[in-house]
C-alpha cells in the first residue's frame, strides 16, 4: 500500500526558499517541491511515498541517461500515466524495481509518450545524484 503523500501532517517539517524553487524538508529530508506554483515531490519524496499517479515508466536503456539529468525521448518510454497531460510535473520510474529516477516536465501527453517512436517526451528537472538529491540539512 502506498504511504500517503500528506506524510508532512505527520512528522516535523519546515520550508526553505532557494532560487530555483522551494524545498519542503520533512525530519531535514527534501522530500518536496514547490517549482510554477505546484508542490510536487523530488526524487527522494518519490522514492519515499511511493507514488502511483503521474508516473512515467522508461526502459533499461534509459537509465544511465536519465540518472545523468538527460531529457526522456519518447522511444524509451514503455509506460505512462494515462491522465498525463503535457506541461505536467512527472515521476520518471525505471522498469524493473519501478524506483524513481527523475522529476520532469511532461512535453506530450502520457498516451503519446507510449506510442511516439521519436522525439522528447520530458523535459528532466531533477535526478537522482544531482544537488537536489545529495542536500541535506
Amino acid at each position: 500500500m502506498a504511504k500517503s503523500c500528506h506524510i508532512w501532517k505527520t512528522k516535523p517539517w519546515k520550508k526553505i526558499t532557494l532560487e530555483e524553487y522551494s524545498l519542503i524538508l520533512v525530519d531535514g529530508k527534501p522530500l518536496l517541491f514547490e517549482i510554477e506554483g505546484h508542490l510536487f515531490p523530488t526524487v527522494r519524496g518519490a522514492l519515499e511515498m511511493e507514488l502511483q499517479k503521474r508516473v512515467v515508466t522508461v526502459d533499461k536503456g534509459a537509465i544511465r541517461f536519465v540518472s545523468n539529468g538527460a531529457d526522456i525521448m519518447a522511444p524509451g518510454v514503455v509506460a505512462a500515466d494515462p491522465e498525463i497531460k503535457e506541461g505536467d510535473l512527472v515521476i520518471i520510474v525505471e522498469e524493473t524495481h519501478q524506483k524513481p529516477l527523475a522529476i520532469g516536465k511532461a512535453i506530450m501527453g502520457g498516451p503519446e509518450m507510449v506510442e511516439a517512436t521519436s522525439g522528447k517526451a520530458i523535459k528532466s528537472i531533477t535526478h537522482v545524484g544531482d544537488n537536489l538529491w545529495n542536500t541535506e540539512f
